[in-house]
């Protein structure tokens, strides 16, 4: 018996969505397929590792079953391998391959200019250039997209897209943008912006929090930059955003560097995949796909209008139909060219396949709304409080009322961020604030749709799938169905109904539950175990004790001076107020140390004395019953607990107990009397970071596992640094921060 030589196939992308299940169909369709994926190294694991652990994903759960897991394991290790490394840096091909399948690529529509280049355009040149510098000709499947011919209106032939645009031109173009962004980012013009709009957001926090936040707010505007300007420059050329730009141009590197050199080339365009209809079984997704973040945000409520053009074709096709049309192409080998016209310069080695449903099975946008509107009335997701959602009614406006409209509410939520970081916090405004940061998440989300997935849901285009189609005729007979691709076997409204929405509502919820898990793992966690190598850390004011630095000080001046000279204090403290009020914004240390010069003159012993008196026994009611309860709970889990706070030092005598460890201001005195200065800077903002981190290495602490509770924005600079940070009566840009990180918010003030 002559042993059958196995097909050898390059695989890219195979990590991905599509290429994970192009992996799976190579490996479970025949028994004489070897793979060979170029997978890079990341975050600490090795292309062989990533690759490996593709095997234990759901796309491959139905072939673990059928096989068994053990043999699942050995064919997995037996007939893949890896190439390690990155298309734009590809090392050299020494294996012979028959077939490359190429599906690498960004997936968003909209990333910086240059990111999508080196990705889409950069990684076919590095992957032509390999295997031409290898002598090789193997069969190349090119993975391209439907949208390829950019803007246009009619029916879109399976041909090689028409234009003169130079890719080499506009990819150094696109690299050179990015330095240009960077440099115009340090203008000093542009650098104070974001210095003034860091200071006023995290001047509390330290001055190393600002200058992070700027920096971050650097960064931030060249990505923004670089977005807008691959999106302007695709649609000044007739695109609709730099992802279909760049995936027209890596074909027309593929026509060119293979095709033209007289190389077999198969470019497969999908239009918009979503989950499969069959294979590997019904449902099957990774990952919210083009169309489903519009659709989960419609389900929350989120998106009470969209300006889409009812009667549009939205062309959407399972993914199991692409994986299929390339395993055919796979399997069958390179046929004739389909005999379609090609740009000049461009030789006719090229075939081309759109994998869409447009043209063969349309499904209008009014379709695919009534299918979505109703399976989310009858089963709608639920809101916070378990309440369902109810979905809206859409009337699909023109799209400049809607815009005109989403940019007033983006100004009035820009006006109200800035008002927030000025307000007092209380009941009222933590909602008020908790309600804007729900505003402002939705206007995002909401102008990411309109800017993105309008065009796809007005397009006028109608995708031809004669060459499909007759591919799939030529498929030998006896395949089974579930190998076919033509799109008429699909009945839309059973497959958004019964297919793609249940899985992708099952999935939202599966994402839920992970995320109130760990946010309730990061309230409930405290307690439920025993350590000694975890700490926790309180602030005073405003966490523990319900008072503050001022009421301190007058409760002591109170009980201190005479009745006669108390209301005179008691005036010069309140006129001095704002004075207090403007320091204490700008900086905590700069209000303390404004604020203790009051103490000059006061003695020692004095307040020792109403310290293990009155005012001690004040002090000591002043402990809220929530902080009192926390601190039971952590020491009796065998927790360090420690107190740190601005207060001096003779002020928190009467709570130490409470605590393993009280660290806090210590002031300078002269002969038993105060001389209102600090001994040593006040332990503040990222003062207390820095020492936390130092307190942590000294006594062996894992500040992973640690936990700390403030009240102010102050104090995030610290609370970042512990695993289980909980802001405790936030005052409102603490409260926006833990609303943003998911940390706990909790009140401690009731009984």
């Amino acid at each position: 018996m002559t042993e059958t030589t196995p097909t050898r196939v390059l695989l890219t992308g195979a990590t991905g969505f599509l290429g994970q299940a192009v992996l799976e169909r190579l490996l479970s369709s025949s028994d004489d397929i070897h793979v060979t994926a170029v997978v890079r190294p990341r975050g600490g694991q090795s292309g062989a590792d990533r690759l490996r652990q593709l095997l234990r994903k759901p796309a491959f759960s139905s072939w673990r079953a059928a096989v068994g897991e053990e043999r699942a394991a050995q064919v997995f290790a037996e007939r893949t391998s890896v190439l390690e490394g990155d298309l734009t840096g590809l090392a050299a091909i020494t294996e012979p391959f028959d077939v490359v399948v190429h599906s690498a690529s960004t997936v968003s529509f909209d990333p910086p200019i240059d990111e999508a280049f080196r990705t889409n355009v950069g990684g076919a040149v590095g992957l032509y250039d390999a295997l031409g510098a290898a002598g090789q000709d193997p069969h190349v499947i090119h993975v391209s997209t439907c949208y390829v011919g950019g803007i246009a209106k009619g029916l879109r032939p399976e041909t090689s897209v028409e234009h003169d645009v130079d890719w080499r031109v506009e990819f150094e173009a696109a690299v050179r943008a990015a330095d240009t962004a960077e440099v115009e980012s340090r203008t000093p013009e542009r650098l104070e912006s974001f210095i003034r709009r860091a200071t006023v957001l995290h001047r509390k926090e330290g001055p190393k929090s600002v200058a992070r936040a700027a920096e971050e707010a650097r960064l931030e505007w060249v990505r923004s930059r670089l977005v807008d300007h691959g999106r302007t420059r695709a649609q000044s050329l007739g695109w609709t955003d730099v992802y279909t730009f760049t995936k027209a141009l890596g074909e027309r590197v593929a026509e060119q560097k293979w095709a033209g050199e007289g190389h077999r080339l198969s470019v497969v365009r999908p239009s918009i995949i979503e989950s499969a209809l069959r294979h590997p079984f019904p449902g099957w997704i990774d990952g919210y796909k083009v169309a489903d973040p519009l659709i989960m945000a419609y389900a929350k409520g989120a998106l009470p209008e969209f300006p889409g053009l009812p009667d549009s074709v939205l062309d959407v096709i399972p993914v199991d139909f692409v994986v299929n049309a390339i395993l055919a192409l796979v399997q069958g080998g390179h046929r004739d060219p389909n005999g379609t016209p090609t740009p000049q310069g461009v030789e006719p080695r090229a075939a081309y396949y759109q994998v869409c449903s447009g043209a063969s099975n349309p499904l209008p946008f009014h379709q695919m709304y009534r299918s979505v509107r109703s399976y989310f009335l009858e089963r709608p997701l639920e809101d916070a409080h378990g309440q369902p959602i109810p979905v809206p009614e859409w009337t699909f406006p023109a799209n400049n009322s809607m815009e005109r409209g989403l940019a007033v509410r983006e100004k009035l939520a820009a006006a109200g961020s800035l008002l927030s970081s000025v307000l007092p916090a209380t009941a009222t405004t933590r909602e008020w604030t908790n309600s804007l940061h729900r505003m402002q998440t939705g206007l995002g989300s909401l102008r990411t749709y309109v800017d993105l997935y309008q065009n796809y849901a007005r397009t006028e285009m109608i995708f031809d799938d004669t060459h499909l189609r007759r591919l799939d005729r030529c498929l030998p007979e006896g395949t089974p169905q579930d190998r076919h691709f033509d799109v008429r076997a699909i009945a839309w409204p059973e497959y958004w109904r019964e297919v793609h929405l249940p899985a992708l509502t099952e999935m939202t919820r599966a994402y839920n539950r992970a995320r109130a898990a760990s946010r309730q793992g990061a309230v409930q966690g405290r307690g439920l175990t025993e350590a000694t190598d975890v700490v926790a850390v309180f602030d005073l004011e405003g966490t523990v004790s319900r008072g503050n630095i001022i009421s301190q000080y007058a409760r002591l001046r109170r009980l201190e001076l005479s009745p006669l000279r108390w209301p005179a204090e008691l005036g010069e403290l309140v006129g001095h107020a704002p004075t207090y009020i403007r320091a204490e914004r700008r900086d905590r240390g700069e209000f303390i140390r404004a604020f203790l010069r009051r103490y000059r003159g006061v003695p020692v012993a004095r307040v020792e004395e109403l310290m293990a008196g009155p005012l001690g026994r004040e002090m000591a009611r002043s402990v809220q019953p929530g902080a009192l309860e926390r601190i039971r709970e952590h020491r009796a889990a065998g927790h360090r607990t420690v107190l740190v706070t601005g207060s001096p030092d003779l002020m928190v005598s009467p709570i130490a107990r409470l605590f393993d460890d009280v660290v806090a201001g210590r002031m300078d005195q002269v002969d038993g009397v105060l001389t209102g200065y600090l001994a040593a800077p006040p332990l503040v903002d990222e003062a207390r970071a820095q020492w936390l981190k130092r307190y942590a290495q000294d006594h062996g602490l894992d500040l992973s596992r640690s936990y700390g509770y403030g009240d102010s924005v102050a104090d995030a600079s610290w609370l970042a640094l512990v695993g289980h940070p909980c802001a405790v009566n936030p005052d409102l840009l603490l409260y926006r921060r833990a609303r943003t990180a998911h940390w706990p918010v909790e009140d401690w003030r009731g009984a």
